[in-house]
């Protein structure tokens, strides 16, 4: 691993070997990613359970995995209360996606100007699916001229801050399969 210097794991046994290590550890990452997997594998209580973990130990992925969860009841009972909270949270952990979540909610609820504003926020942040919500509220009249221009110049600015050699070098190697915002 180019972080930790430790060698990448031979086989998926050592590799699950080494999360246990750093979900024992409390490390939140390695909880949320032992709750992804138990929620790929469909055990949605021991999903919730590492989840939670990762949320209270401060991740904000954790927080939106857990939003998604609420507001489509999948593990746990449907609560859009609670699917709100945990969106907004992972919003002020500054995740990208999670702010777009919630600008989407406040627009389908009526609620533009609220939704513009996290639009805003997450397409300062390089998220691109907010960009193309920013259009069509231009479009329609919900965003302001100088509102939509200063987001796609932060958003273009936050993309290029993402541009390495070493990272168009993964993008080859993994056929443009690095996830964007």
């Amino acid at each position: 691993c180019p972080f930790c210097r430790h060698p990448v794991p031979a086989t998926d046994a050592e590799a699950d070997a080494n999360i246990m290590k750093r979900v024992e550890a409390n490390d939140p990452a390695a909880v949320r990613e032992m709750g992804i997997m138990q929620y790929e594998k469909r055990d949605y209580a021991k999903a919730f359970q590492h989840l939670t973990e990762a949320a209270g130990l401060g991740d904000s992925s954790a927080h939106d995995y857990l939003s998604l969860m609420y507001r489509e009841g999948t593990g746990v009972e449907k609560d859009g209360k609670m699917g709100n909270y945990h969106a907004e949270e992972a919003a002020i952990g500054g995740h990208p996606e999670a702010r777009y979540n919630l600008g989407h909610i406040e627009w389908n609820s009526g609620s533009k100007e609220r939704a513009v504003k996290h639009y805003i926020i997450a397409a300062n942040h390089g998220n691109t699916k907010s960009v193309e919500m920013l259009k069509q509220g231009y479009k329609e009249g919900s965003v302001s001229k100088e509102d939509f221009a200063a987001a796609l110049r932060a958003h273009q600015a936050a993309v290029n801050a993402t541009k390495s050699p070493q990272r168009e070098a993964a993008e080859k190697a993994e056929g443009g399969n690095i996830k964007q915002m």
